[in-house]
């Protein structure tokens, strides 16, 4: 019996991990016999929904088991689900889901909207006794809608790999111990194989999390080997408990959509939207950079934070009439605050000219006019000649922006986001199906 089987939201912002969790349920699959039919899934859901928990990512694991170990698997997931997640934090609702056969395109669809949207538990719920699926929810069950949509999500097109090592009880809360120098030379070792795992603005390594959860640290990258090549390469100074290697779409851009006007935005939804800038960008409080773009439909502000780096300093040079396309998350409005897209990328599309008129120079003695007025000509203070016929020069002002694309440096970007680095390594179509079993030793390891 061919099974896949989603869970989420077993984490807290005080603790846990819901990779951790399928660290151990792997494991205690792998006890009973079961097949692994791909690397386990770590999916990345909409970053903008207001009750996520930290990088909202759920998880699924397709499996092939015998139809007599059915309930045993289930109970084992329930049971380690049950052990691991912070049930006792307000807002952590777990939830599992369990699908035997192939996954409907209903599921499909389903997932693709809780990836660039929002979708409500009754829907989850209705798919689910539609299609034979069984779910398990603990407290209010939220974690049902990103288990479902994990299932749904078959990573059939572009997707990354991440190895998550994991870090023993004792030192957990603990400041992590890697050797800094490691991952850069690991880093720069392998390229564009891995990608995010070192701010080069900064010298910030980005693979070890600041959070109390389990996770060591995560290495990404454009395939299973490049990952665990990574992790053969960056020395450890504290033990590690265990490793997962995950197939994602993390550094994807999976969650963005295209609007086709400004006047169809929706809250929370993460967008990309083309507009002309309609006025000089303004500086507020903290550094941030907040410009507006317009089209026939109506405007809508843009917020570059002061975390972003150059690509505020980017936003800063904008001026009215420069054609751009903007990546984001929409944040909805406030008493205080318009409606706002929190900037991922610009893309230039078109610079407007910027022009400066001067007034001409005096044609006798070389010194800059002054204005007699209104079609009145010039006049030079120095040697007293008058030029009724002349008019002011214009110069067209350098600009110091280039048409193209503009991303937030590694350390500020989010999980989903595709990095400069990945832009050509698409994977397509086939080249992005997963058929076929997977070896244990190939997933997860000690």
């Amino acid at each position: 019996m061919k099974l896949h089987i989603g869970f989420d939201d077993t984490d807290s912002p005080r603790g846990g991990c819901t990779t951790y969790v399928a660290a151990l349920i792997i494991e205690r699959l792998h006890e009973l016999g079961v097949s692994f039919l791909d690397y386990p899934s770590l999916i990345r859901l909409n970053p903008n929904v207001p009750w996520k928990t930290r990088g909202n990512g759920a998880i699924c694991l397709r499996v092939m088991c015998d139809n007599s170990l059915r309930d045993e698997l289930m109970e084992r997931v329930i049971r380690t689900v049950e052990e691991q997640a912070d049930l006792s934090f307000e807002g952590t609702d777990p939830g599992i889901v369990f699908l035997p056969g192939d996954v409907p395109l209903e599921v499909e669809a389903f997932a693709r909207r809780a990836i660039t949207g929002l979708v409500e538990k009754a829907e989850a719920l209705s798919l689910i006794r539609r299609y034979g699926a069984e779910a398990v929810g603990f407290k209010e069950g939220r974690g049902i809608i990103g288990g479902l949509a994990a299932i749904g999500e078959q990573l059939r097109d572009d997707h990354t790999y991440e190895l998550i090592a994991y870090r023993t009880p004792e030192n957990r809360g603990t400041e992590r111990r890697v050797k800094e120098s490691s991952v850069m030379e690991m880093d720069k070792r392998l390229g564009r194989l891995v990608f995010n795992n070192v701010d080069y603005e900064t010298g910030r390594i980005l693979i070890t999390p600041r959070g109390p959860d389990p996770v060591l640290y995560g290495i990404r990258g454009e395939t299973a080997e490049a990952v665990k090549r990574g992790h053969e390469m960056v020395i450890a100074e504290e033990p590690i408990e265990r490793w997962v290697i995950f197939r994602t779409n993390q550094g994807t851009d999976a969650h963005l959509r295209r609007a086709s006007s400004i006047g169809e935005v929706e809250p929370y939804s993460p967008v990309i939207l083309v507009g002309e800038v309609s006025g000089d960008p303004r500086v507020i409080r903290g550094g941030h950079v907040i410009f507006s773009i317009r089209d026939s439909t109506g405007q809508i502000d843009c917020a570059a934070y002061e975390p972003t780096g150059r690509l505020r300093e980017v936003a800063r040079r904008l001026t009215a009439g420069d054609l751009v396309e903007v990546h984001g998350g929409v944040r909805p409005p406030s008493p205080s605050i318009p409606m706002t897209v929190n900037v991922e990328k610009i893309r230039i599309l078109r610079l407007a000219k910027i022009r400066i008129y001067r007034n001409p120079l005096c044609p006798e003695c070389g010194k800059r006019m002054k204005s007699m007025g209104r079609q009145k000509g010039f006049e030079c203070k120095r040697c007293g000649f008058h030029g009724r016929d002349l008019e002011k020069t214009v110069m067209e002002w350098p600009r110091d922006l280039k048409v193209g694309l503009y991303v937030t440096p590694p350390r500020s970007q989010r999980h989903l986001t595709k990095p400069l680095s990945r832009y050509g390594l698409e994977k397509r179509g086939e080249e992005g199906s997963f058929l076929g079993s997977v070896p244990y030793g190939e997933i997860s390891g000690r």
